[in-house]
């Protein structure tokens, strides 16, 4: 099969035509040891890694591609030791090691706002929570296996799922594009030693320029490398949010309220006037920017309805047809029997077990936290392996489903009266299990997609999954807890914000006490629907508000670099740029957050002493000019490694 591609039947299908598997007639192996072995592993590695970019930057990656790709070549290395691999092999492997990036999205939602409200949850408490979350979503979406993949192929795109299929075709016929990974990965670890490690280069390079309003960009090759990903259309997009804040919103609150003799609500004891740009952004705009996400992820979400109404009906009626058991091998799915068992299991031992779901000693309050956790799951998993088939997992509405599960569960809990600190705990950890099953929904209907085409076994792939979950779960949780104990400031800090987090807390707190600055929210609600008037992408301009510009404005700098690359080339060229560079960012992202956790680690090992590293002894301006000669290295190294590679390559 070496050098063959996927037939243009894997994408489209003429009346009555059906798809033939790309390793149809062929008896190969799927599901073994090492398939499994390097799944787990991969999983873990840029399962850390997404966990360190999302409470960073507020978004995560898609793994399935550099998983399936590095899974290749570890595999071509044990060629030498005569161990032979099947394309499906690799197909399992990436099944198994792309579920982390899922778990990692639900879980930097808003498992941190238990950290920031205070509260010191268990390792085991977390991850059994992510488990359940994470079991429920895969179990939910295999019922609707047989309708979304395989009858409405040639109708449901599902575009990672099919890219990770071509990929995996064409590594089997030469593997070369894992080069591009490996170099991102040896780059985002350099720089990211050379930043936060040895600390020869400050974090961010600025430039004030009048009325507290700063240029700033930070010196990060994770951000960079998700810029690329992006594309230059949503990267402009969500720096213009930062724009508008760091710019605009930030003078004219020092603008207006500089003649202010007290302090204003929220802030107790300092003036407007005494206050740093980042004191103001800290206590008033990032309000600003909470009301503006929560009306971009409401907005997604009501455009979306109409897909999910139909979406749900026909997953329902998929699911009541009660569909002959299959005798294929490549249509065999867990059964009902098996999938009912284990959703009773997991939602029984949520119930039952204290300590995992909230902190409220009673039965009949988790009880009502199960049932609440049922029926959202239910719908948004419904919903959540739908969308990702016309729009992909990037577009689909997580955020804003995990807001509409908060403010159904906060306004529950205040008709019951549990207001309390222990019931907003419970009510975020229903919000917690909801966001994983819809995140990992996405996710497994994009492997199952890729296995259909490739010709695998689905009951072995929702085995894989599971497998996924439970696995990257724990190792997920702990990255969260060591981040937030040993970098400066913990989360919601200014080096690790988690901006998700943050607004499900905000959420919570709204509905729970009515505590906030609802002034400065309804600010950013109005600027949401400003956005969604002009027809611009609402929530990436809206996290782009509510984070501080030099994170935005990293990103802007690799999709800007993607535009630079790919105009003016053939269409043949432009796709091999955009692909080697994908890669790249890949790797840059994966090797920048893997070396954030290891340093992490180390602050650990050390007692929690943070890393004094060897700055030099350079002038202000100097610093500044050191940080910006950095990033533009950043940035010339992807231009190096995109342009060296040849098409004949």
């Amino acid at each position: 099969m070496s050098g063959q591609k996927l037939p243009p039947t894997a994408y489209e299908l003429k009346e009555g035509q059906e798809y033939v598997p790309y390793t149809h007639g062929l008896s190969l192996p799927e599901f073994t040891i090492k398939a499994a072995i390097a799944g787990i592993l991969l999983g873990i590695v840029f399962g850390a890694a997404n966990t360190y970019l999302g409470l960073k930057a507020g978004l995560t990656i898609s793994t399935s591609i550099p998983v399936a790709v590095l899974t290749v070549v570890a595999f071509r290395l044990l060629q030498a030791f005569g161990l032979r691999h099947s394309i499906l092999e690799s197909n399992m492997s990436q099944t198994i090691g792309s579920a982390s990036s899922s778990v990692a999205s639900g879980v930097l939602f808003t498992i941190p706002a238990l950290f920031i409200w205070g509260m010191s949850p268990a390792w085991r408490q977390i991850t059994l929570l992510t488990m359940a979350g994470g079991l429920i979503g895969v179990l939910f979406m295999i019922p609707l296996r047989r309708f979304l993949i395989k009858r409405e192929h040639g109708t449901l795109p599902y575009p990672e799922g099919m890219a990770c299929a071509e990929v995996l075709v064409a590594a089997e016929g030469g593997g070369k594009q894992a080069a591009g990974v490996f170099w991102g990965l040896g780059a985002g670890m350099l720089f990211k030693l050379i930043t936060d490690g040895f600390k020869l280069v400050q974090g961010t390079f600025q430039w004030a320029l009048g009325f507290k309003a700063n240029l700033a960009i930070s010196v990060s090759p994770p951000l960079i490398g998700v810029g690329y990903i992006l594309g230059m259309r949503i990267a402009t997009v969500m720096v213009a949010g930062g724009a508008l804040s760091a710019f605009v919103i930030i003078p004219l609150i020092n603008l207006w309220g500089g003649g202010l003799t007290e302090p204003l609500f929220p802030e107790t004891e300092k003036l407007i006037r005494d206050m740093s740009a980042g004191e103001i952004w800290h206590r008033y705009v990032r309000y600003i920017g909470a009301g503006a996400v929560a009306t971009g992820g409401i907005i997604t979400l009501i455009k979306s309805i109409p897909t999910m109404i139909e979406s749900f009906r026909i997953g329902v009626g998929q699911i009541s047809s009660r569909l002959a058991t299959a005798r294929d091998r490549t249509d065999l799915d867990l059964s009902f029997r098996t999938v009912g068992i284990v959703l009773a299991a997991v939602l029984l031992l949520l119930t039952l077990t204290p300590g995992v779901l909230g902190y409220l000693d009673s039965v009949a309050v988790r009880a009502v936290a199960s049932i609440l956790i049922a029926v959202f799951a239910f719908f948004f998993v419904t919903v959540s392996s739908r969308i990702v088939g016309l729009v992909g997992v990037t577009s689909n509405p997580t955020s804003g489903m995990t807001i509409a599960t908060l403010l159904g569960t906060s306004f529950v809990f205040l008709l019951f009266g549990w207001t309390d600190m222990a019931g907003k705990a419970t009510a975020l950890m229903v919000g917690t299990s909801v966001c994983i099953a819809a995140s990992i929904a996405g996710d497994t209907s994009q492997d199952l997609k890729t296995g259909f085409v490739l010709g695998a076994t689905p009951r072995l792939q929702q085995i894989g999954e599971l497998i996924g979950v439970v696995t990257s779960a724990g190792a997920v949780c702990l990255v969260v807890m060591m981040l937030h104990q040993n970098v400066p400031g913990g989360l919601g800090g200014a080096e690790l914000p988690a901006p998700q987090a943050v607004l499900m807390k905000l959420v919570i707190d709204g509905v729970l006490d009515q505590s906030l600055p609802w002034a400065m929210i309804f600010i950013g609600v109005g600027i949401g629907l400003v956005a969604s008037l002009f027809r611009i992408p609402v929530l990436a301009f809206a996290v782009g508000v509510y984070l501080p510009l030099s994170t935005m404005a990293a990103v802007f700098l690799g999709g800007l670099l993607r535009f630079i690359l790919t105009r003016r080339q053939t269409p043949e060229e432009a796709e091999r740029r955009r692909e080697e560079g994908v890669l790249f960012g890949s790797g840059l992202v994966g090797g920048g957050g893997l070396t954030g956790v290891l340093l992490a680690v180390w602050v650990g090992a050390r007692g929690g002493r943070p890393i004094d590293g060897f700055p030099l002894s350079l002038p202000a301006i100097g610093q500044e000019a050191l940080a910006l000669a950095t990033i533009l290295a950043m940035l010339g190294t992807v231009v190096w490694h995109v342009k060296r590679r040849r098409v004949a390559d």
